[in-house]
């Protein structure tokens, strides 16, 4: 199975092209292609794959196997994979996922991909389509209070074609997230689980961030859940509808474009390496690891 291994600031994921070669039980090679000791490592695995409503479809598995709806680094490395792979040769075309039709725009210079623009479309409010448990007569999800663990948190939920929940902390590089994180992740407001994201508030326009991945744990960026902590920041009156996010991964600009309804993502991606695994290797792992 051939593969390449790509990063978005530090959020690193197996592309694996399905135009040339064929795959499944997907869930068992995410498992292990995803190891970071028996595999290749990665954060997950994604099957740039044709569509018949799109230029492109992409499909996104976590480290357990399951598969994600969305993914906003994974969707502009699929970008610039498909441009740079020659599988075409526009710099703007669309990306089928679950979480629905993307637009990605593509800054192109010499051939190469510089930069990378998604359009990820308007963020899902409503409480029952996130999904949240919460008062039935809620037009959003945003200001619920719950109690994780020992603390209470005021929560901010919204979908981009994924749940996604925005905490506001005073110190989000030192907040305790390996402890919050899955407690949150799982809570029972959250039927279908959370990606969680700890947001401080810099000013107007520029927020701090750290993510905990649902089905994965932190990860050091999340272009989603830029696009989330943004969305809610501004829906709160705490921050502008346009801002820079600084992870520990790297920064991404974020712009909620409230005339059109549509988020736009833009950031960079860097191809890691090619590599080739053997079609069986799956098997003696799944074997080894049960």
């Amino acid at each position: 199975m051939k593969f390449t291994k790509m990063q978005a600031y530090g959020n690193d994921y197996i592309y694996i092209s399905l135009f040339d070669q064929e795959m499944t039980n997907h869930g068992a090679w995410a498992r292990y292609v995803s190891h970071r000791r028996f595999g290749v490592g990665s954060d997950g695995m994604v099957l740039i794959c044709p569509s018949e409503v799109a230029d492109f479809r992409m499909r996104i598995f976590n480290p357990d196997g399951s598969e994600a709806e969305m993914c906003g680094n994974a969707l502009r490395s699929t970008g610039m994979y498909v441009y740079e792979k020659g599988l075409t040769n526009k710099p703007n075309f669309t990306v089928e996922t679950i979480g629905g039709i993307k637009k990605i725009f593509l800054d192109v210079e010499n051939g190469k991909v510089k930069n990378i623009t998604a359009a990820i479309g308007a963020p899902i409010l409503n409480p029952s389509a996130i999904p949240v448990n919460c008062d039935g007569s809620r037009n959003n999800a945003l200001g619920i209070k719950v109690k994780a663990l020992d603390k209470e948190f005021v929560l901010n939920a919204i979908s981009l074609g994924n749940p996604h929940c925005v905490v506001f902390v005073d110190d989000a590089f030192n907040f305790p997230i390996d402890k919050y994180g899955i407690a949150i992740e799982k809570h029972p407001v959250f039927p279908k689980g959370a990606n969680v994201e700890f947001v401080e508030i810099v000013d107007d326009n520029n927020l701090r961030m750290r993510t905990w991945e649902r089905n994965c744990g932190e990860t050091l960026a999340c272009a989603t859940g830029c696009s989330a902590a943004t969305v809610c920041g501004y829906l709160c009156g705490k921050c502008s509808n346009e801002t820079t996010v600084h992870q520990l991964g790297g920064d991404i600009g974020i712009k909620y474009n409230t005339d059109e309804d549509c988020i736009y993502m833009t950031g960079r991606s860097w191809f890691v390496f090619d590599g080739t695994v053997d079609d069986n290797a799956y098997k003696e792992f799944l074997h080894e690891a049960e």
